[in-house]
């Protein structure tokens, strides 16, 4: 049987792979990491101490793209209900993967969603068991950790957790940038990383003039009403010191947030 963890670069997805070594064996074990080329930095630090500590192959893959360079690609802006970024770069560049290197009879996946979001991994689970494929999620079951527990088993490990958490940052993908983010991600953002936030704004602006479309990846919300959001727009009410929403984070699912299970066919 051949156990394969989808390594992403996070806490997380480390702590699952620490428990599926310790059911089925380091040898037994792939690391699976899909590079949006776009991470920060420190990700890829991260990264090859984490799988050296879990002690098992690491495996990285890439479409060679960027998440902006598809938007372009797909003449399609990401927001919080679609994702053609994760959807290309990570999805189905895994699927693609699985199916050229596995035998999903002789195959377990692992996803590192934690107890806090069962409901996304059952999900996950009910699409692709479909075609034959199992998927488990170590981090949904006993003992349950939180994400300061993860954070404290990393530093008791010797590894440095990613930089990007101690900055604030929910998870550690796509160097701080995410389309299902919200106005509190974003804020955040611009506070840690300003010239990441002005190249993203600059290329939110450029799309709109490709696409010749009122788009954006944030959206307002006034009297029940929407309507886009522009990065740019966004930066200025934050420098005004007008009010957003502060508990608006969004939230990152590259791999379990599947749309339509035809879209990796």
């Amino acid at each position: 049987m051949r156990h394969i963890v989808m390594f992403s670069g996070g806490a997380g997805s480390w702590a699952a792979a620490k428990r599926v070594v310790e059911a089925q064996g380091a040898e037994n074990v792939t690391l699976l990491f899909t590079d949006t080329r776009m991470e920060d930095e420190d990700l890829y630090r991260f990264l090859g101490e984490a799988a050296a500590n879990v002690g098992s192959e690491l495996v990285t893959i890439a479409d060679g793209r960027t998440p902006w360079q598809v938007f372009f690609d797909e003449r399609y802006l990401g927001n919080s209900r679609i994702d053609p970024c994760s959807k290309i770069l990570k999805r189905q560049l895994s699927k693609q993967w699985l199916r050229e290197h596995c035998d999903p009879a002789e195959t377990v996946v692992y996803v590192g969603v934690d107890w806090s979001e069962e409901h996304r991994y059952i999900r996950l689970r009910d699409r692709w068991q479909t075609e034959g494929w199992r998927y488990e999620a170590p981090l949904i079951d006993a003992p349950y950790l939180t994400k300061a527990q993860i954070l404290a088993w990393l530093k008791a490990e010797g590894i440095a957790p990613p930089r990007l958490y101690a900055m604030g940052f929910a998870h550690n993908n796509c160097g701080g940038f995410c389309v299902k983010a919200g106005h509190a991600h974003f804020r955040r953002l611009l506070s840690a990383m300003p010239d990441r936030f002005a190249y993203h704004e600059q290329q939110e602006r450029d799309i709109r003039a490709y696409l010749d479309a009122d788009v954006s990846i944030l959206t307002d919300t006034t009297n029940g009403a929407k309507r886009p959001l522009t990065l740019e727009a966004f930066r200025q009410r934050v420098e005004s010191g007008a009010q957003i929403d502060l508990f608006d984070l969004g939230g990152c699912g590259c791999m379990v947030d599947v749309e339509d299970i035809t879209e990796v066919a």
